[in-house]
């Protein structure tokens, strides 16, 4: 069965990839928000060449690697049936779950900017990006962990994790206040 394990490369290196592209996706939507309150010519030579990038990361990089991701992990939970008994898996799947419905709303927002519409202001854009960040943490120790009392201080770890996230964020956003008075 060393198949299983060239498989299970081939998820973890899509899953890499599929964080990637929501990583940076979002850091280009602040972008594209930020472009659209510059003065012209810069807005529009800004805002066309993001629409390009963000086009070709969402539909060459980010979408397939999702799709790609989740093929090889139904291929291993095939393979692997027994993972589906594992209380860890359930909470892993979970986040999964939770993963796929922060994607579809990136791809919302994708939409939405590609048609000219701001519906968030680049701060909250910014805090938006940290939550691919929260699901990679929580996979990645349930993953590693595979323990139930662990994966509850996991999951306190997480929610500390964010709460410092969020403090980290007003304290920049004080600093980029700041440089630009």
């Amino acid at each position: 069965m060393e198949y299983y394990n060239y498989i299970k490369s081939l998820h973890l290196i899509f899953v890499i990839t599929w964080f990637a592209g929501l990583f940076y996706i979002v850091r280009l939507f602040v972008y594209q928000i930020e472009a659209a309150q510059k003065p012209s010519p810069d807005k529009e030579i800004l805002q066309k060449q993001y629409k390009i990038m963000t086009y070709r990361l969402w539909y060459i990089i980010t979408w397939p690697s999702a799709i790609i991701a989740s093929i090889f992990a139904f291929i291993l939970l095939y393979l692997n049936s027994g993972f589906l008994q594992m209380p860890w898996m359930h909470v892993k799947l979970a986040f999964v779950f939770a993963l796929y419905l922060y994607h579809l709303k990136c791809h919302q927002i994708f939409k939405q900017l590609q048609n000219d519409e701001i519906r968030y202001s680049n701060n909250w854009m910014r805090l938006w990006n940290e939550g691919a960040t929260i699901i990679l943490f929580a996979v990645v120790f349930l993953v590693i962990l595979k323990n139930a009392v662990n994966w509850i201080y996991g999951v306190i770890g997480i929610f500390l994790f964010s709460i410092i996230i969020m403090l980290g964020f007003k304290f920049y956003k004080k600093i980029r206040e700041r440089n630009q008075s």
